[in-house]
C-alpha cells in the first residue's frame, strides 16, 4: 500500500548518500510488487510465490549475503508480515514496525529470545516528529523525493469516503488523494 511505497520511496532517496545498499520490497500482490520496483525497489519477493513463510526470511538472508536487512520495516501490520520484518533483521539492527495491527486473528508471536540473542532493537513509528518535516520536504525540494509518483487516483470528497471504506478490502497502490471538495449536486437545505 501507500505507507510501504513510501518507506520503499524515502529508501530511494537516501541511497545515492550510501547508506543503504539494497531495498528489498515483500509483498504478496505482484501489482504492489510491480509500483515498488517502479518507485526504487531494487529487489522484490512476492511471498506467495515461496514454499512457506520461512521462505520470505530464507531470500531475504540469500539477497544480503547471509545478513538480514539492516533496517527491516512492517509497513503492512498483518501478523506474518511482523514476524518476518523481525526474522529478516540483521544482528544489531533495527525492526519498524509502522503498519497498525488491525483485525489480526492472532498477535505476533515475537520471540524475544531472538531479539535478545540477535541484539535486534524494536521500534514502534505512527508518523514522525514535526521537526523532521524540513528534512523531507527538502528531499522533495531537491527532485530526490517524488512524491506525485505516490498518487494512484485523485477523488472527490464523497468518493473518498468510499475509498476509505475499501481499503478494509484491498490496499491501493499509493495514495488516493481528495482534491475536490465542492457540493457535487444541487444544495439542499
Amino acid at each position: 500500500g501507500g505507507l510501504g511505497l513510501s518507506c520503499i520511496m524515502i529508501g530511494k532517496a537516501f541511497q545515492s548518500e550510501g547508506n543503504i545498499t539494497s531495498i528489498i520490497a515483500v509483498d504478496i500482490s505482484t501489482k504492489a510488487l510491480k509500483k515498488a520496483k517502479e518507485l526504487g525497489a531494487d529487489y522484490v519477493i512476492n511471498a506467495n510465490d515461496l514454499p512457506s513463510s520461512s521462505s520470505v526470511k530464507e531470500r531475504v538472508l540469500e539477497l544480503t549475503n547471509g545478513m538480514g536487512a539492516e533496517i527491516s520495516i512492517d509497513a503492512a501490520g498483518f501478523t506474518k508480515t511482523c514476524e518476518n520484518a523481525l526474522h529478516c533483521t540483521r544482528r544489531g539492527c533495527r525492526m519498524v514496525q509502522v503498519g497498525l495491527p488491525i483485525g489480526s486473528t492472532r498477535p505476533p508471536q515475537i520471540d524475544m529470545g531472538l531479539v535478545a540473542a540477535r541484539e535486534i532493537e524494536i521500534v514502534g513509528s505512527h508518523g514522525f516528529a514535526a521537526v523532521d518535516l524540513p528534512s523531507l520536504l527538502n528531499l522533495v525540494k531537491a527532485g530526490r523525493l517524488d512524491v506525485k509518483k505516490l498518487i494512484e487516483k485523485e477523488v472527490t470528497l464523497e468518493e473518498g469516503v468510499q475509498a476509505l471504506m475499501n481499503m478494509d478490502n484491498e490496499s491501493p497502490l499509493g495514495m488516493t488523494m481528495i482534491t475536490k471538495f465542492g457540493i457535487s449536486g444541487p444544495c439542499k437545505l
